[in-house]
Formats: structure tokens, sequence, C-alpha cells
């Protein structure tokens, strides 16, 4: 039986990632043809795809997003879930927006947090149907199937990953930085465990439904990572944050994220050393420091989530509101917690300075208001004395970044701006999110360690 074509926020047992590489000799992808006017068919790979030399070229990350275990109030509704089955016999849709270009590439799918071993049938990439993002159609004869060291199927066991065979893609050029790709995976038996990987505050929607579709112009995800096989020039930049920097108070579908943002400000900024930087956003709602809850907590993330990313050459660490939120405002344990917070930022520091990582501290972002749970004396007390601290750059951070004077409103320092609130008086609006990129200044981008 075929059900009605279902919405879902990158709720896919598992993990994508994308490798797109490219051999233009400036270490941009030079594509004369915009995919948003001229669809170029993603054309069917040879048995091996040859790469450029590694002399000059490696692999990029071009798109990623934080991987979480699933709660139980995200799963996907019945069919499609079960008491130990989610997805059985079910395609799933997705689209993600590249922040590097390249002409060859390659994902990998994780089971980073399954309950069981995850089953992947087939897994197809196209062109989306009017170069969108969040839309379940494709534009037709550009999809192409994937393999895996030769196969089309793969059991991925529990937290493990498989990374596919490189193959070409777009026409001329490649695909350019901003193009929006489209993955479909098809698993035929599920996995057998409510104990799945996803995203679920992607502000991306994502499509499902029974049956066999992986082929289908239209229908009726793996939180996914995009990596570019490219210019030793190019670079990535990884932010690791909380439900701010995962979009919360953003528009689903739009990519108007600060992060993404920021994307936009580099690629007209003409710099190519800016143009050459991808932007991946490793944050997720709720995501605290010290404690696990909404994901694993921040300073055991710096592995997976950083370090575990290719040629990474800055971080932001833009995180710490929740651990302020969440512990109770007795001002000895806020003053505890404060030591407890710039004891990790140093920490997250010092991993990642050993792997030449340069490190841009952010401040924390008022979060004070009349309807806002977080809200109290003692906790604002934390936030000015963490902020007080990063300012300083504790002896940690490479350049700081000071998102709590951008957003703050000067009449009343605890409190966002009111162009800038969302109503919860602690997630910025777009309008905020766009101050944050704005604001930011892009020569921190050049320091190297």
């Amino acid at each position: 039986m075929t059900y009605s074509p279902r919405l879902l926020h990158l709720l896919i047992p598992g993990i994508i990632a994308f490798f797109l590489c490219t051999a233009s000799s400036d270490g941009v992808a030079n594509a004369k043809a915009d995919p948003s006017t001229e669809p170029h068919a993603i054309r069917a790979p040879p048995a091996a795809v040859s790469l450029p030399s590694r002399g000059s070229n490696r692999w990029v990350d071009a798109w990623a997003s934080m991987p979480q275990l699933t709660e139980l109030h995200n799963l996907p509704p019945a069919p499609f879930n079960a008491t130990g089955l989610v997805f059985a016999n079910t395609t799933l849709r997705q689209t993600v927006r590249l922040t590097l270009g390249g002409d060859i590439f390659r994902i990998r799918i994780s089971n980073a947090f399954g309950g069981s071993d995850l089953p992947i049938t087939a897994v197809s990439v196209s062109l989306p149907a009017n170069a969108s993002s969040g839309v379940s159609g494709v534009q037709e004869g550009t999809s192409q199937r994937l393999t895996f060291s030769g196969e089309e199927s793969v059991v991925i066991p529990i937290g493990a990953l498989v990374v596919s065979d490189p193959v070409r893609v777009g026409g001329r050029g490649g695909l350019k930085p901003g193009t929006v790709l489209t993955v479909t995976i098809y698993s035929r038996e599920g996995q057998t465990s409510n104990s799945v990987t996803s995203h679920p505050g992607s502000r991306t929607t994502s499509w499902f439904i029974h049956g066999d579709y992986l082929d289908a112009v239209d229908f009726p995800s793996e939180a996914a990572e995009v990596e570019a096989w490219t210019s030793k020039r190019n670079s990535a930049l990884v932010i690791v944050g909380d439900s701010i920097t995962d979009g919360r108070g953003s528009t689903d579908n739009a990519n108007n994220r600060w992060p993404d943002l920021l994307h936009q400000r580099f690629l007209s900024s003409r710099r190519p050393s800016l143009q050459a930087l991808s932007v991946i956003n490793q944050a997720a709602g709720g995501n605290r420091i010290l404690y696990d809850g909404l994901g694993p907590n921040g300073l055991s993330r710096i592995d997976r989530d950083v370090l575990s990313h290719s040629a990474v050459t800055h971080a932001i660490i833009f995180i710490g509101v929740n651990d302020i939120g969440n512990t109770p405002t007795d001002p000895t344990v806020q003053a505890a917690l404060a030591n407890r917070l710039i004891w990790s930022f140093k920490q997250m520091a010092e991993r990642l300075h050993a792997h030449d990582i340069v490190v841009l501290g952010a401040t924390i972002t008022p979060f004070s208001g009349p309807v806002q749970g977080y809200s109290d004396p003692n906790r604002e007390k934390t936030r000015q004395t963490v902020n007080s601290w990063i300012r300083r750059n504790g002896g940690a951070f490479d350049a700081v970044l000071d998102f709590d004077r951008i957003l703050a409103d000067p009449a009343n320092p605890a409190q966002l701006k009111d162009e800038y609130n969302t109503g919860d008086y602690l997630h910025p609006n777009v309008a905020g999110f766009q101050a944050l990129a704005d604001n930011i200044p892009l020569q921190v981008f050049d320091l190297r360690l």
C-alpha cells in the first residue's frame, strides 16, 4: 500500500557526507553554467573515477549537519515507525546546500547513534526541481545511483560509517558553491531499532514514502555532510553551537541561519581566500558544553564534530547558554558553573590548537526577559563573567566574536534588542542572524596557526 507523502525535517537513520572535488587550478570551482538556469545531467560514473594528484588536492567538507540520537517524539509517524522497526520499505529524500563547489564527490552514511545495523538498499543523487531547498521533485535526467566499494547496497554496523565511491557531478565545471543537491535513500528492510540518527532541527523539509521511489522525478535523510576534493587552498570553517546556530528563528527551506548568511558574505566578498572557505554547521538545539541532553555534550563533540571533518582551518565556539539556563539559580552553583565553562572553553581551544585550527570564541548572547525561563539575575551574572573572560581571549581563543554586543539592547544589556527578538528573549530572528553575519570581522579568517 502506498501512503501519501509526509514531511520530515532531516529525520533519517544515518548520516550522509558529500565530498565534492575539483581539479580547477585556482582552487575554486570554475562552474561556467548556473545550475538554477541550465540544468546538467549527473553523468553515470566510470568503474573508477580518477582523482587529481593528491599533491595539490584534498577532500574538503562542503556541508554538514550535527548527528543526533532521535528523540522518541521526533520519530516518524505510523506506519513508518513501529516498535523496533523504522522506515521499512521506505524511500527518503532530502536536499542539502553546498558551501563549496566541485565536480567529483562521494557520500558517507553513518550509523553513529543507531541501535541496530543500518541496511541501505540504494542511494541516488540528483538536482532538485527549480534548484530549491526542501522540495520533493528533482530535475529529470539528473539522477545517478551511487555505489560503495562497487556495491549498490550496504549494511552499516552500529556506530560505523561507510564511504561511497567517487562520482562526477554537474556539467561544465561541476557544481558552484551554493548549489542545492538532492539525496534519495531507499531501505527495503528498514532499521530494526527505534534508536536512529538524525538532525531534527534541520529547518529543511525532507520527504518519505512507502516503496522504492529512488529514481522518481517527483514523489511525495540522514543528516548530511559535504566535502570537496579540491585545491589545498580550500579549507573549512566548523561552527560548534546550539539552537541559535542551528537556526531556531530562521525560515524553513530559506537557508537564512546566521552561518548561511555568513557564507553568502564570503561569496559576495570577491576575496578568493573567503570563497575557498566552506562553512560547516555543527550545532543542535538545546546542546550544552558540560552535559548531554539534545545531543552529546559539546566538550565530547570535538573529535567527531570538528576533528573528523576534512581540512578544517578555523572553528567558531558559540555555546554555553543552555548550560547557564539549565543550572539552578543558586549563586554558589552559578559561580562554580562559570568556572567550569571557562575551563571547558580552554580545553576545547587546546584540543583544536593541537591540530593547527584557529579558534574563534563567541560571547554568549542575552536571554533575560519576562517570558524566558532562563531569565534570572544570578544566571545573568554567570553570562557576564564568562563573556568578560572570552573578551580577554582568556589565553585560549585566537580572536573574539562579540555576538553579545551585536545583539544586546544598549539600554538593557541583559536583553536582546527588540528588532532582533523572536519573542522568547533568547533566540534571534532573521534580522538578528543577519546582524551577526554582517558584523563578523572577515580578517579573522586570514589567521593561520
